[in-house]
């Protein structure tokens, strides 16, 4: 891969790192000090706690009636001193606390190395499940193998996951190579995964662990019959971004809609619970193996693609810290930018280029995700595949990682059948005809894609300065990204963050640590 076409400032792109780096420092250690109520039922989903009672998780039950004082010492300190008190299987304890038969304010005190010594076992136990399933992943991938970059990347969202498989299956025999399962509208405002299959969903499916085995069976057949692995993609994001991530890691997802910043911008969640969450969900994604892709790309739907694509830029440089601080590599990091410029524009195609060529340089290892137009598509079917073709070629130029595919109907309805056939036909031809069409590209060093980069990659430099003076949660409250104030204290979920006592103990945030350190 050639990617250094534009020649770009190198030691300015190092000091955006620095800068983002500070930037994120201090939410780090507001990050560390603090949990979520997420966290403490992620880590019972983790030590397998996954019934339900009339619908409502155990870990939902356990956790939520557990006064805050006492979960300020972590789940696990609780759980742990149960299990030796009453010698009960885990699961048969979760059922006994979940339907009231026991509470764990009333079990007596044991031994704390005890307690603590039960609760780590079973933590152990759930990361050696993690790791399996990564195990029998990365062998599928690799017995199949995978397709050629950029990877086609196709959406499913019937609301019925049986329906969803089926258009899954047609796609994958079409050419696909990624399959995203989208969410029913506002489940990210859900404080609780839903439990079990569902076949009803507005605008989307629910992700239930269960709806995540039934698609990556079928997908894992389609992928057989196909000869190649297919990439099973899902949300980790909202109110219960770490207990999805850790439902996804069991059921061998591959990649996970999770950034650190769009929950806050997109669904009004608090910025604290945000970023407290996405740190645990994102170490569980490290340690599986996940791609986790950002949610840059929304940002241009809100604001102008051409002036301020610095936005997008600086916020990828601030994902990319936060996910180094979760262990998180590179090759894990899937970037997300879009492309939005307004097609009456003169010249908008070079500054497209420009932008897509200059994150693939910045970024050489991450699966970058290029998302298609969405906010000019206006219902006149036949343009729309002219500014997907357009899209193809861009992608195809500049080698993205991931490319998701436009729908001409996308300002029309949710797609259909026959709207994905269309979309892989049109990559499917772009991307053989052109495939190594990048290998022959230079770009003209004072030429208008080359001096766009600089522009935009100057303005990140000058835009993370200006958020470093004001700090990260100042920004947001002050509309810095996208264009959309959120209030430091606002939004829904703060309520579910609390600081942690000097006695904290979690066990599977200490292992899942440990391997990073």
């Amino acid at each position: 891969m050639a990617y250094r076409k534009l020649n770009l400032d190198r030691d300015k792109i190092d000091q955006c790192r620095d800068i983002a780096a500070r930037i994120v420092s201090p939410v780090q250690k507001y990050i560390d000090r603090h949990s979520t109520t997420s966290i403490e039922r992620s880590v019972l989903r983790i030590f397998g706690i996954e019934d339900a009672h009339l619908e409502m998780p155990h870990a939902n039950l356990i956790v939520d009636r557990l006064d805050r004082d006492r979960l300020r010492k972590g789940i696990a300190h609780w759980f742990g001193r149960a299990l030796v008190h009453t010698k009960l299987d885990a699961k048969v304890l979760a059922k006994k606390l979940a339907t009231d038969e026991l509470r764990l304010e009333d079990i007596p005190e044991v031994p704390e190395e005890h307690a603590r010594r039960a609760a780590r076992e079973l933590a152990e136990a759930g990361l050696r499940r993690l790791d399996e399933a990564r195990r029998k992943r990365d062998g599928a991938a690799s017995n199949l193998g995978i397709g050629p970059q950029p990877w086609k990347y196709l959406i499913v969202a019937t609301g019925n996951i049986y329906d969803d498989c089926a258009q899954a299956v047609s796609a994958v025999a079409t050419g696909a190579d990624i399959i995203a399962v989208i969410r029913t509208t506002a489940q990210s405002l859900l404080d609780y995964v839903p439990d079990g299959i569902t076949t009803e969903g507005f605008g989307g499916t629910l992700a239930t662990q269960a709806n995540f085995r039934v698609m990556r069976t079928a997908l894992d057949e389609a992928g057989r019959k196909a000869g190649r692995h297919i990439r099973l993609v899902n949300y980790s994001s909202g109110l219960c971004m770490s207990e999805i991530a850790a439902m996804a890691a069991f059921e061998r997802l591959d990649v996970l809609l999770n950034d650190s910043m769009y929950g806050i911008l997109f669904r009004d969640i608090n910025m604290k619970r945000t970023f407290v969450d996405q740190y645990f969900s994102r170490l569980i994604c490290a340690r599986s193996g996940i791609i986790i892709n950002t949610g840059e790309d929304n940002y241009l739907t809100t604001t102008d693609a051409y002036r301020n694509a610095h936005h997008v830029l600086t916020s990828q440089f601030i994902n990319e810290q936060f996910a180094l601080n979760a262990n998180l590599p590179p090759e894990q990091m899937g970037l997300g930018h879009a492309f939005e410029m307004d097609p009456t524009l003169e010249d908008g195609f070079l500054y497209e280029l420009a932008q897509a060529q200059m994150i693939r340089e910045i970024f050489p290892r991450a699966p970058i995700k290029f998302m298609p137009p969405t906010k000019f598509m206006t219902g006149d079917i036949m343009f729309g595949n002219v500014l997907d073709t357009m899209f193809n070629v861009c992608g195809i130029i500049t080698e993205q990682s991931i490319q998701l595919l436009g729908i001409p109907t996308e300002a029309m309805h949710n797609p259909h059948l026959q709207d994905r056939y269309w979309a892989l036909k049109n990559a499917n031809y772009i991307f053989q005809n052109l495939r190594h069409i990048g290998d022959e590209i230079s770009f003209n060093p004072n030429g208008k894609i080359a001096r766009r980069a600089h522009t935009v990659l100057e303005n990140a430099h000058k835009y993370l300065r200006k958020i470093e003076v004001m700090g990260l949660m100042k920004s947001i409250s002050k509309g810095m990204f996208a264009e959309i104030e959120r209030a430091e204290d606002g939004g829904k979920g703060l309520e579910g963050v609390f600081q942690k006592d000097r006695a904290y103990f979690n066990p599977v945030l200490d292992l899942l640590k440990e391997r990073g350190s």
